[in-house]
């Protein structure tokens, strides 16, 4: 029997498609309760499809997911039989594996391909962190004078004289400042002993 080109063609795409994910993917909209049952629903935004090799890592899908949105996104999915209310974060290749995994277990048991059903979100902004200004030994003790601090640093950073081609080089060494190191060297009358 003589294949035509359309039964060749036909098998091509059957098999790039056993080989395809297609995520459903919502982006641009919120989820909101509907005001009859209060179910979660999705409203507003835009639906797309996205079909991927089922080889795709999960970095190579977040490029296209990006692509598709036009900015960088979070993305959580709604597993097979459950509500909105159940979304799982995807951020991993580990995450996704499990993923098309639960997807593929509920396509054999419809007998149905299900496209898994994707939620796009701007990533949330992360927290920045403001650490505290260094401690100084002025705000530790604020009976210190800055002429004493000022004294107290030159004291631990002397110069050191070295003499090469007859040129004084000065060579300064870092030393944590404590208070109690300091202030042993400051006498009652506030000024530095040497």
């Amino acid at each position: 029997m003589v294949r035509s080109k359309t039964d060749h063609n036909q098998s091509s795409n059957a098999n790039a498609n056993a080989n395809a994910l297609k995520f459903l993917c919502s982006y641009g909209g919120k989820i909101l309760p509907r005001s009859t049952d209060g179910q979660l629903r999705y409203v507003g935004g835009e639906i797309r499809v996205l079909a991927v090799h089922r080889c795709v890592t999960f970095s190579e899908l977040m490029v296209k997911l990006g692509e598709m949105c036009g900015s960088s996104v979070s993305l959580r999915c709604q597993l097979p039989k459950e509500d909105l209310d159940a979304l799982v974060s995807i951020t991993s290749d580990e995450d996704l594996a499990s993923l098309i995994d639960d997807y593929d277990r509920a396509s054999k048991a419809m007998s149905v391909s299900l496209k898994i059903r994707a939620f796009l979100f701007s990533p949330k902004p992360t927290k920045k962190v403001i650490s505290p200004p260094p401690t100084t030994i002025r705000s530790r003790n604020p009976n210190i004078s800055s002429v004493v601090l000022d004294r107290c640093a030159r004291q631990i950073s002397k110069p050191i004289l070295q003499h090469h081609h007859h040129q004084c080089h000065h060579q300064f060494i870092q030393v944590p400042i404590d208070e109690q190191d300091c202030v042993g060297a400051i006498g009652e009358d506030g000024i530095l002993v040497d």
